[in-house]
């Protein structure tokens, strides 16, 4: 199968590392096509940079459609953009965000997320709340690394997140962590035994579950509000985005 993984903001090397993430999980016989747009911010770091970073990744998913994706992953941890892309892809599409949390609650009762910045902790609790699983989530941390940061396998950053880790696991109770960022795909293993529980990876969560998505033919429903988007036109630097 073909799973295309679309990393919404313009970092190269962050699109690199993100490859390399799910080609370690995915199956002998599943074939990973990254991408990322020409266009947006160099990062997402909250609701401003999402906004910017949609087109630009539809015009990916809409590309990999064409050329034959069986589902799209978007690897970016507030699922940016993630209800639009499923109304305009043939294919299913998941999030990073809602594959992490889904996997956690999988193997714990309560589950605690450590993301990058404190701009990002409101978003993903819109996100666990949007899901239904904002009760199994002991508390959204950040360990105020600039996204960015993690490029450089920066020991002060990984030790941030190190220690988000031991606070969630003292005062939250939390069972299982859920590392908030594309960019820690490479940390988990590393963290995970480090601090003895299990420590989820939403990029290669959402690998397995798109996986499994494709070998039981399930596609997403178009019976609601992922119906295909009525045709019209789209003006302006959008015209390319039109359904």
């Amino acid at each position: 199968m073909r799973l295309h993984v679309v990393n919404p903001n313009t970092t190269a090397s962050m699109t690199a590392k993100i490859a390399a993430a799910a080609r370690s999980v995915a199956l002998p016989d599943t074939v990973i096509d990254a991408r990322q747009p020409a266009m947006g911010p160099v990062s997402i770091e909250g609701f401003y940079d999402e906004a910017f970073a949609v087109p630009g990744m539809l015009g990916c998913i809409r590309a990999a459609d064409r050329d034959g994706a069986d589902a799209h992953i978007i690897a970016c941890f507030d699922d940016t953009g993630l209800d639009a892309a499923r109304a305009a892809a043939k294919a299913p599409v998941i999030g990073i965000g809602e594959a992490g949390f889904h996997m956690a609650s999988l193997i714990a009762a309560r589950f605690a997320v450590v993301t990058t910045l404190g701009v990002s902790i409101v978003p993903i609790e819109h996100n666990l709340r949007k899901y239904g699983l904002a009760e199994r989530c002991a508390r959204v941390r950040a360990a105020e690394v600039p996204v960015l940061a993690l490029e450089e396998r920066n020991a002060d950053a990984v030790g941030k997140i190190s220690a988000e880790i031991t606070a969630a696991i003292r005062d939250d109770r939390a069972e299982v962590i859920v590392l908030g960022c594309a960019g820690m795909a490479d940390l988990a293993g590393e963290l995970a035994a480090a601090h003895g529980l299990p420590v989820v990876d939403g990029v290669a969560a959402a690998v397995t579950l798109a996986e499994s998505l494709v070998r039981l033919g399930l596609t997403t429903s178009r019976l609601g509000p992922y119906a295909v988007p009525r045709p019209k036109t789209y003006s302006g630097p959008f015209s390319p985005f039109q359904p």
